[in-house]
């Protein structure tokens, strides 16, 4: 479950990272063949730094990197919390269900070895012109800063271009730089290669 103890955690690792890309997408960014690879390489930056049970995971709960995050992090034995921008129907629509495979039943698996965080039962409704995306990221960065900016070791899985829309991974990757997190970058310009 989350990090409710006493003792801060030793390492706070934040997470974002590209979508499993959706059936037709035209410009493949995340294609579902490539997951075995972002799964590894994931699982070889927790070892890399040494992520165990005394440290906290934080990331969205996505199919594709998200998830994998999530799997690998939970597998190591750390507390996870999962940060919603959307109610859960909503969110599984817009960023889980639409891709094939069985995403949908590894975010319940996830989840119910996480503490859910929901934008809207938390923070209440999302103030006008505010993005969520963009929002989620931020509260997920203000979640990690909590025990101290020196903490966090922020892991992405990006292709170093801009996203789709606001709040993607470029954006995250730029507040966590401006807070001086440490980063470790999964470019999967190189990965896929």
């Amino acid at each position: 479950m989350g990090y409710e103890n006493n003792e801060p955690p030793a390492k706070v690792l934040l997470f974002s990272g590209h979508m499993i890309d959706a059936p037709g997408r035209q410009e493949p960014r995340f294609p579902s063949e490539k997951e075995l690879i972002a799964a590894n390489a994931i699982v070889q930056t927790l070892e890399g730094i040494n992520a165990g049970p005394g440290d906290l995971a934080i990331s969205s709960g996505a199919c594709g990197g998200d998830l994998l995050f999530a799997e690998a992090a939970l597998a190591r034995g750390l507390k996870l919390e999962l940060y919603l921008p959307f109610e859960e129907p909503t969110f599984l629509a817009n960023s889980v269900d639409f891709a094939d495979a069985n995403w949908h039943a590894r975010f319940f698996a996830v989840k119910c070895r996480a503490t859910v965080h929901i934008f809207a039962e938390k923070r209440g409704p999302l103030p006008p012109g505010d993005d969520p995306y963009q929002r989620n990221n931020l509260w997920m960065l203000d979640a990690a800063s909590r025990f101290g900016s020196e903490r966090i070791e922020f892991i992405c899985l990006w292709n170093g271009q801009a996203g789709d829309g606001p709040g993607g991974t470029e954006h995250l990757m730029n507040e966590v730089r401006r807070r001086s997190g440490k980063t470790h970058w999964l470019d999967t310009r190189h990965l896929w290669k």
